[in-house]
């Protein structure tokens, strides 16, 4: 899904009426759950001060599959949701479902009424508002068989998550990028081809890589990986582990061999040994990386970019830090 302040290229602007003292009285409202009183942990402060600055704050979106079928259960989840979203001074929701679907069954049908019904809902209640749909990085899935052309017409944007791409394909057994570059584009691509407006669909990069255990590292720099059997990949990411970019930049000077770049993938790695004298590779993807997905923003027409997720970055003090945050998100920024 994408976070706070994750997507850009068009000014996402909170209804007018969302003034600082609006904000003030929704605090007294009694109702709370536990997305309220995380925003509350933080201040008030948290919420005006990104719709000052142009920010939407919206909220996360989930259920059951099983339970969108029931046209009752899709009425109260929905009238729950516009609700807390009111209470809150929020302006919409991003569903994230991410659950298998059999093409042309009961659940796929009832997905897409689903986000039908939300955006009616969202956009008559709250002035303004933007209901958005997460989705894989291909439309290919053989798992998550969903109407996306009918789920992208019914809400205002798709956000593809270009990442974790080797989860749901098979696999060779070597570590390799979290969100290589050709199979990236060709997703968009293919959701271009099926009919989807280039203008409904949000790129999203990824902000973390993932480390792998090496049972052999290759004088090439190939790391083999255990097979990890699963519906979804003979082997990938469920053989290794997340790692936020803020840790990787504190790792890859200390590595044995500093970072490299795949021509191919067109992504960043390294190697390291740890404490038991096991090597590793780390795939990551960084400012050059991420400029290279998009530059095919501008060029294909897409809505913008988002990523995922803003806590891998360091927020310190620290010199180093602090430039190394300010590039992941310069390079967000639309060049214009």
């Amino acid at each position: 899904m994408v976070s706070l302040s994750g997507v850009f290229q068009e000014a996402y602007l909170a209804p007018g009426l969302r003034s600082y003292r609006e904000c003030q009285c929704s605090w007294l409202l009694p109702e709370l759950d536990s997305w309220f009183r995380t925003i509350k942990q933080f201040g008030i402060e948290l919420m005006c001060y990104a719709h000052s600055h142009g920010a939407r704050v919206v909220l996360k979106g989930d259920a059951p599959i099983k339970d969108i079928t029931d046209p009752t259960f899709r009425a109260s989840w929905i009238a729950q949701k516009v609700k807390l979203a009111k209470i809150q001074y929020m302006d919409g929701i991003n569903i994230d479902i991410e659950q298998d679907v059999n093409c042309l069954s009961t659940e796929y049908y009832a997905l897409t009424t689903l986000v039908k019904e939300t955006a009616d809902s969202f956009h008559r209640e709250i002035e303004g508002s933007q209901v958005t749909f997460d989705v894989s990085w291909s439309p290919k899935s053989k798992n998550r068989c969903y109407n996306y052309t009918g789920i992208a017409d019914a809400c205002d944007f798709l956000f593809v998550m270009s990442y974790d791409e080797r989860s749901l394909a098979l696999s060779e057994c070597i570590a390799a990028a979290n969100a290589p570059y050709k199979e990236t584009l060709t997703g968009y691509d293919d959701y271009i081809k099926i009919g989807i407006n280039p203008k409904k669909l949000v790129m999203g990069i990824p902000w973390y890589g993932y480390d792998y255990t090496c049972l052999n590292l290759m004088e090439d720099r190939v790391c083999t990986i255990p097979k990890v059997p699963s519906w979804r990949a003979s082997c990938g990411i469920a053989s290794g582990h997340q790692v936020p970019y803020k840790i990787i930049m504190k790792q890859v000077n200390s590595s044995i061999s500093g970072s490299h770049w795949d021509k191919d993938q067109q992504a960043s790695y390294y190697n390291y040994k740890d404490s038991s004298g096991y090597f590793h590779q780390v795939w990551y993807d960084n400012p050059q990386s991420i400029s290279l997905k998009a530059a095919y923003i501008q060029k294909h027409g897409l809505r913008g970019i988002g990523m995922w997720h803003a806590n891998c970055l360091d927020y310190s003090g620290d010199a180093l830090a602090k430039q190394q945050t300010e590039e992941m998100w310069k390079v967000l920024k639309p060049k214009l």
